[in-house]
């Protein structure tokens, strides 16, 4: 329906809802018998973000932006107004199966071969498009004339999947998006602490912390993006990444006065605040749709210092185990094993399964061997669409690379060769989802 706006004409959109598992027959039946004059309509307005559908009502553009590109584009404290300076996607390599490798060796051999190989085709050639593995921006850098030497300095470690720490080729050349990996983890020596979100709508929202770069679909589904306590120069000076207007905004809510602020009131402990808030179930669900369209914005919960060191502290203890995951207490699971006297006769390795049976409690780690009294609360630590333990078990099956040349030249990997390393794992990871689901219960109940 037309109607004029101030002068110039705009459009208002009406809306009739039909029964939500009527069929295309029934819905095509009432349009062909329906009179429009006589149907009770509903006007459909967008938000101030042009939102058609599930728009929000609530204060959630109020609170404190995590990170924006205003303050990331800004050249003086004075204009920024959010609690990170930088954020960064993940790392996207267009090229994992080359360039990432659960161990240096097979990696480093990898990458000899493709380093040679892209030196050597031309795009003339007939192989050019079956040997390296292009992408429009390798193509464009090899346009330019871009070569590079295969080095041993390239090699790193990155978040590749939850609780899964793969080696990666952090090649400049090699791989596709490095985001802003420079200013946030410079180099292998470098250490740093991460928050990486989910940024989309295809998954529940997801939040975990990483001390290594992470991959650009840690989550699979969704791209991530993240935030980190330090960003770096060029020259590997180190700075503060947290905002001074961050902090002020902090104090003036937790400490106001003119007298010296608290030493527990700092950039570190804001950058645990941040993270206990972000695994709040309260505060999921009240922003559970903003949360799929746009980075997170943090609420200042309660207004005395107790409690923004309540908070705090559970997001430090939630930081120290989802980072600190491969060195935590194992749980203590029973180990089944019952030997596969058919494959041990073929002299071949037990058939790997890596199948989880949470009402069970079990996982069949291969046709030899399960672990069992995992607790139920381990499998309701969740990341996206997957269960912690069950992001362990995807990232160790053996599957055929899809790439022909890995395929043929370099298939390599083999289970039964991570098998003791991957149940140790397994073993922490539970550890770290039954105390992250009981500081989880514990945030429900925090002071707002």
């Amino acid at each position: 329906k037309r109607q004029g706006v101030s002068g110039k004409k705009g459009c208002r959109v009406f809306y009739a809802r039909r029964p939500e598992m009527e069929t295309a027959e029934e819905k095509l039946g009432w349009l062909g018998s329906a009179r429009a004059s006589r149907l009770d309509f509903d006007e459909v307005r967008p938000d101030a973000k042009s939102n058609w559908i599930n728009v929000t009502s609530n204060d959630f553009d109020a609170l404190i932006s995590l990170a924006n590109r205003e303050t990331k584009a800004a050249d003086s404290s004075a204009r920024e107004r959010a609690i990170a300076k930088v954020f960064s996607l993940g790392t996207s390599t267009n090229r994992d199966e080359w360039v990432i490798d659960l161990a240096d060796e097979p990696l480093v051999e990898r990458m000899r071969f493709f380093v040679a190989r892209y030196g050597e085709v031309k795009p003339a050639a007939p192989d050019y498009n079956a040997v390296v593995k292009w992408s429009r921006n390798l193509k464009r850098r090899f346009e330019q004339g871009r070569l590079e030497a295969f080095s041993r300095s390239y090699l790193k470690s990155t978040l590749y999947r939850p609780f899964v720490a793969m080696r990666m080729y952090d090649s400049s050349l090699f791989v596709d998006e490095r985001g802003a990996t420079s200013e946030t983890f410079a180099d292998r020596e470098t250490s740093n602490k991460a928050i990486c979100v989910i940024a989309g709508d295809r998954q529940p929202f997801t939040v975990l912390a990483s001390g290594l770069v992470p991959n650009l679909n840690l989550y699979s589904a969704d791209a991530t993006k993240y935030v980190t306590l330090w960003r770096f120069e060029a020259d590997g000076q180190r700075h503060d990444n947290i905002t001074d207007w961050a902090l002020k905004q902090f104090q003036q809510h937790y400490a106001p006065g003119k007298g010296r602020k608290p030493a527990s009131l700092n950039k570190e402990t804001l950058f645990h605040y941040v993270y206990a808030v972000l695994h709040d179930p309260v505060y999921r669900e009240k922003y559970a749709q903003n949360l799929k369209r746009e980075f997170p914005r943090i609420p200042l919960y309660g207004s005395t210092l107790a409690h923004f060191e309540q908070w705090a502290a559970w997001g430090a203890e939630l930081m120290q185990l989802h980072i600190g995951y491969e060195a935590v207490e194992a749980w203590p699971l029973k180990r089944t094993d019952t030997p596969d006297t058919k494959a041990r006769a073929a002299n071949q390795a037990p058939k790997c399964i890596l199948k989880s049976l949470p009402d069970e409690g079990r996982i069949c780690i291969d046709s030899e061997t399960t672990l069992s009294s995992i607790p139920p609360q381990a499998w309701n630590y969740k990341l996206g669409n997957r269960s912690a333990l069950d992001w362990v078990l995807d990232q160790h099956k053996e599957r055929k690379p899809k790439d022909p040349t890995i395929r043929e030249k370099f298939n390599t990997y083999r289970f039964a060769d991570h098998k003791e390393r991957v149940i140790t794992l397994l073993a922490r990871v539970a550890r770290v989802s039954v105390e992250t689901v009981r500081l989880v219960e514990a945030l429900k109940g925090g002071p707002r």
